[in-house]
C-alpha cells in the first residue's frame, strides 16, 4: 500500500493541567498550549499515514504553518484530525484541523517526508562527530 491523497488520521486527548500553555512555557492561561495543539495535528498527520508505510519507514515533520484560533479548558476534550492533500515523491502535505467541543480551535497545513529511520538517525548523529 502507498500513501494516497484524500488519506486521514485522528488524533485526541484531553486538557490538563500537564498540556496547558502555563505547563508548556508559552503562556500564563491554565488553557490548551499551542505546542500541545502542533504535537497533536503532527500524531494525526502521522496516523494517517503509518500504515501505509513499509514496515522500514516512518514520517517526520518539516513545515507548519497553522493558526491556533480558540482557547480550550482544563477538562476539555480536544481532538486533531489531518488529510493528506498532496504527495510528491517523499514530500506528504497535509491539511490539519483541531477542534474541542465546542468547534474548531485551529487548523493550516502541515508537511512530512517520509523516512528510513535508521538511516536519519544514523545522519542525525553524524552531526555529533563534526
Amino acid at each position: 500500500m502507498s500513501v494516497e491523497i484524500g488519506m486521514k488520521g485522528r488524533a485526541e486527548t484531553v486538557v490538563t493541567p500537564d498540556n496547558t500553555a502555563r505547563a508548556a512555557g508559552s503562556g500564563l492561561a491554565p488553557v490548551f498550549a499551542t505546542p500541545w495543539m502542533v504535537a497533536l495535528m503532527e500524531n494525526a498527520a502521522v496516523q494517517a499515514v503509518q500504515g501505509a508505510l513499509a514496515e522500514d519507514q516512518g514520517t517526520v515533520g518539516t513545515h507548519l504553518d497553522i493558526s491556533h484560533d480558540a482557547a480550550s479548558p482544563i477538562g476539555m476534550k480536544v481532538w486533531a484530525e489531518a488529510e493528506v492533500t498532496a504527495v510528491e515523491g517523499r514530500k506528504l502535505t497535509f491539511d490539519v484541523a483541531a477542534y474541542d467541543e465546542a468547534g474548531r480551535i485551529g487548523g493550516g497545513t502541515h508537511q512530512r517526508f517520509i523516512i528510513q529511520p535508521d538511516k536519519f538517525l544514523a545522519k542525525v548523529q553524524g552531526k555529533l562527530n563534526k
